[in-house]
């Protein structure tokens, strides 16, 4: 037992190493600490305790006991509260934590303890953190890495964990949800516009606001009956000029951009005064909420795809899902992810053949320019790094004005249908594209006359159209990587055949909140054939930190960093040992399903407790069974060995 212990505090040194956690083992470098362990001792004789491990971060006092068995986790008193005997103290890992952390307490200046209790194997374990105070102690939920407990996060760990405090993002959010709310009501209500024209219009103006510093006055708008110089005509001159301004080119592309918002200049209802705006048109009005409300952070926050987050906000209140037209916009925690699992460099030429509102291209443009060490670097990003098609006019001009709020109006996006594009001729843009990200449309293969229009399809063509060597990331749903149909499974040969598979990660049910689709990510190495002894990765990342709120949709919890720091230490190959039930490694053929539940196989060895539960289930339901009559199902039948 000791050794494995010994093992174990070692896999547990690796986890505080690499959320950069400076431990001591078995006692303190800090001078009051080290004097408070030298009467902590878990027999409590008043003589030294040796902890596992003691770190101090920020002002918080981190203090670990690991036991090698998970049945030595917790010992709880019949109330229920941790269990303080000598007993428990010395042989359950959490009570152990939780004596240090009073000791502490007690004797030093330190006001705030995080206890860990670490029980089982670097395989199958649990980390139970405790909060700790003069006030008591708190159950926090369990973890896997300790990244929420490094200088970067434990702040913010606190504060939503332990003072359970709104972190400022999800005021944002809702705040943002709920304007976006209320600009629904008015772009319908004082519009007249359908769900697909309201972002054109909000977009319109996000442009023109733009505009502001170089002569744009709301003032200007006065509902002027004037063809020339109604209110629309105006926002429209000024949002052209912004286009100017930004450098949007090819001429063809800054033309098609500005076709789709015509509609604020040609729209009567939209130009027309109402007395019950205060003797304004509904576009000024709109400007003006626009313009208090949310164009601020929109421009300042370069990582949120806010205008993706209004159209989905538009098209759920119009009564939609979006799904009609195969439109399924992606999450920017899944944008953000799909940078971490292509390990995405500056140097890095991305491709979204189906860009949407572009929200992969904003994420990956983002990471880039953090990486990035100097302005020249940034602007070759901006204007020869990024590259995108999307096939829908309204969406394109979307991700086209998002782009331009992020000072990049040069981004190489292009409105066409991307499986009609020539593969060997998208290799070559940017100087060769080496990272291809993808949510294609969904659900387009209806038989044999449209297989064409299937995911996997659409997986494929990317593929074909990225540099040897590039990585491709997809999000798709979990039905494309069964290959149901003939067509698909000859699909997944092809891809097989010239290209690699690197894995296949299963997502949270609620990924695309109110759409109902689950989805998963697979990652892929394009223009290299896939060995048959290639080891591939099977990931079940349905536990991935958020979770559904009410008037919120799906929102990250403190989990999340958590969780997905493990999720990327186990896809980079940086944890050894772990369970079936998260990861399978193994060879592929294009014959299975490529899904983690088809691989998954139980490798945990059944406890005492789970057998003695079992017998318990069972015999519940033999009793249940006779006490209704049902006694007959038990009976032996047959001969004498079945006697």
């Amino acid at each position: 037992m000791a050794k494995k212990e010994a093992n174990f505090d070692l896999y547990i040194h690796d986890l505080l190493v690499e959320a950069g956690i400076q431990a001591d083992t078995q006692g303190s470098n800090i001078v009051p600490i080290n004097e408070a362990l030298k009467t902590a001792s878990k027999h409590q004789t008043g003589k030294v305790g040796f902890p596992e491990y003691i770190a101090v971060v920020d002002d918080f006092v981190l203090v670990m006991e690991d036991k090698a068995d998970r049945a030595n986790l917790c010992l709880k008193e019949a109330d229920g509260t941790i269990s303080m005997t000598v007993q428990a103290t010395t042989d359950y890992a959490v009570n152990g934590a939780l004596h240090y952390a009073q000791h502490i307490l007690q004797k030093t200046t330190y006001k705030k303890v995080f206890a860990f209790g670490n029980a089982g194997d670097s395989k199958h374990h649990t980390l139970q953190p405790l909060f700790v105070d003069k006030n008591g102690y708190k159950w926090l939920p369990e973890v896997q890495t300790f990244e929420n407990f490094s200088m970067a996060h434990i702040v913010e760990y606190y504060k939503r964990l332990v003072l359970e405090e709104t972190p400022p993002e999800d005021i944002e959010l809702a705040d943002i949800l709920k304007k976006a709310k209320e600009l629904h009501e008015y772009l319908r209500n004082y519009g007249g516009l359908g769900e697909d024209e309201k972002p054109l219009v909000v977009s319109a103006i996000l442009l023109a606001l733009r505009e502001k510093e170089y002569g744009f006055n709301l003032n200007q708008l006065t509902g002027d009956t004037l063809e020339s110089n109604t209110d629309g005509a105006i926002l429209y001159q000024y949002l052209e000029k912004n286009l100017q301004r930004a450098k949007v080119a090819p001429e063809v592309k800054k033309q098609r951009v500005l076709n789709q918002f015509t509609l604020i200049k040609d729209r009567p209802q939209l130009n027309t005064k109402r007395a019950d705006l205060g003797d304004k048109t509904p576009l000024k009005y709109f400007a003006e909420y626009i313009n208090n409300n949310i164009f601020q952070a929109i421009v300042s926050n370069g990582r949120e795809d806010y205008l993706g987050r209004f159209y989905g906000e538009f098209v759920s209140y119009s009564g939609g899902d979006g799904q009609a037209l195969g439109v399924v916009l992606t999450p920017r925690h899944i944008t953000e992810l799909f940078c971490e699992l292509v390990d995405l460099k500056p140097t890095d030429v991305i491709f979204d053949p189906c860009c949407g509102t572009g929200g992969f291209l904003i994420s990956g443009m983002h990471k880039m320019l953090r990486l990035a060490k100097s302005d020249a670097e940034r602007k070759h990003i901006k204007q020869q790094q990024i590259y995108g098609i999307e096939i829908r006019d309204d969406m394109f001009s979307i991700a086209t004005t998002n782009m331009i709020l992020r000072g990049d109006g040069q981004s190489n996006l292009i409105c066409e249908d991307f499986l009609a594009q020539d593969p060997g001729e998208l290799q070559l843009k940017g100087g060769g594209i080496t990272v291809g990200f993808m949510n294609p449309p969904y659900s387009q293969a209806k038989g044999k006359d449209t297989a064409n229009l299937s995911e996997l399809c659409f997986i494929r063509h990317l593929l074909n159209s990225i540099t040897t060597g590039g990585r491709v990331a997809v999000i798709v749903p979990v039905s494309a990587m069964i290959g149901k149909t003939k067509e698909d499974k000859a699909v997944k040969q092809d891809i097989l055949k010239k290209h690699t598979l690197e894995g296949v990660i299963s997502l949270n049910k609620d990924t695309f909140y109110r759409v109902g689709t689950v989805p998963c990510i697979a990652v892929f190495t394009a223009g290299e054939p896939h060995p048959a002894d290639k080891i591939a990765k099977f990931i079940n990342f349905e536990d991935d930190g958020f979770e559904v709120k009410k008037h919120l949709g799906l929102v990250e919890t403190e989990r999340a960093k958590d969780k997905q720091q493990y999720l990327l230490d186990c896809w980079r190959g940086k944890v050894a040992d772990f369970p079936s039930s998260f990861m399978v490694e193994t060879t592929v053929e294009d014959t299975d399903e490529w899904l983690h539940s088809f691989y998954y196989y139980n490798d945990e060895i059944p406890t005492e407790d789970d057998f003695m539960n079992s017998i318990a289930d069972y015999l519940t339901f033999e009793f249940n069974m006779v006490t209704h009559g049902k006694g007959y199902l038990f009976e032996q039948k047959g001969g004498d060995n079945n006697a």
